[in-house]
């Protein structure tokens, strides 16, 4: 699965590679780790946030070839809590990971949209096509018809729409196009009595991130204000959130991902999935990025919110998966 972290290629992760890398020899670190009595969670957390998602599962491979034992069985058996559940995650593939964060979205009682919106409004093309694939492979379903089944109306469509993986991202932009489509929004929302929503789907989610920017430019031009605003107006509940979740994420993935973690942190009690999901798929990615828009967004530090929301392993490990241990 591609750690693009498209649009920005130039993005800054807080987990790399480790270089000198040796699987036998952490697999080893780990054993020792768990063995006896009483289990050394320091060492856990030194060897599995230091390594990328790809060495964490060699790492399991040599822990199988060496000791004929399931790492992650080990870890679920010794760790507990939301420490367990950090641990596993990082010890899950990626497209696994994220095709296990959709099904229980889906599966559970209600829908949690918000994981939806997050998932399927901000990654690649190659990296949803991948979660599609991991998805039919491990619950024997189809993610658009669960997709379909568990969503209704407007928003259903949209997320059939970037289920399809079908944007454009040649990166290309025509100036006359973007002016096009900022007016076929225009009059498919503002202009009209009542909103035709496909319009903004097909839009949306088809268009090269690029691209978007320009009509996002081009709607201002024309209507005096944010798109934002029109999305506000027109739109309600589950397709005004996912709508909004599309362009803040355009305008500014790591503003929109800062946003999902003060959320994930802030009110009664912590979103722990949510803050785990988020930690664990972006520390490869952006997460750099991502804390500098937390500091200048929500007023303190990442670092700071998770040591103000969280305690013991738990924070020790997503500290160290954000670069701040």
């Amino acid at each position: 699965m591609s750690q693009s972290g498209y649009p920005y290629p130039q993005s800054c992760p807080t987990v790399v590679p480790v270089q000198a890398f040796n699987p036998g020899q952490d697999a080893e670190a780990l054993r020792k780790a768990m063995k006896g009595f009483g289990t050394d969670e320091k060492t856990i957390i030194n060897v599995l946030t230091k390594r990328s998602n790809a060495q964490r599962l060699e790492i399991a491979v040599q822990f199988k070839t060496h000791y004929g034992k399931d790492l992650i069985k080990e870890l679920k058996s010794e760790l507990s809590g939301n420490f367990e559940n950090t641990i596993v995650a990082l010890m899950t593939p990626l497209p696994q990971f994220y095709a296990k964060e959709l099904h229980d979205a889906i599966s559970g009682l209600g829908t949690d949209e918000d994981v939806l919106i997050e998932v399927m409004c901000t990654l690649t093309n190659a990296e949803i096509r991948t979660i599609k694939e991991a998805y039919q492979k491990t619950y024997h379903r189809n993610l658009e018809s669960d997709l379909k089944g568990d969503t209704s109306g407007h928003f259903k469509r949209l997320m059939v729409a970037l289920c399809c993986a079908g944007r454009d991202e040649t990166m290309v932009t025509d100036q006359q196009k973007a002016a096009a489509d900022a007016q076929a929004l225009y009059n498919a929302g503002e202009k009209i009595w009542g909103t035709d929503e496909s319009v903004f789907n097909v839009i949306l989610c088809q268009r090269n991130y690029a691209q978007l920017g320009l009509v996002f430019q081009e709607y201002k031009r024309i209507s005096g204000h944010d798109l934002e605003k029109a999305i506000k107006s027109e739109f309600s509940g589950n397709i005004q959130e996912g709508l909004l979740s599309v362009v803040h994420s355009i305008k500014n993935k790591h503003a929109f991902f800062a946003k999902r973690l003060h959320k994930s942190m802030k009110g009664l009690g912590t979103h722990d999935r949510d803050l785990i999901r988020l930690v664990v798929t972006r520390c490869e990615i952006d997460m750099g990025d991502i804390k500098k828009e937390y500091k200048a967004n929500h007023k303190e530090s990442l670092a700071d919110a998770i040591k103000g929301d969280c305690s013991g392993d738990y924070r020790k490990c997503l500290l160290a998966l954000i670069g701040e241990a």
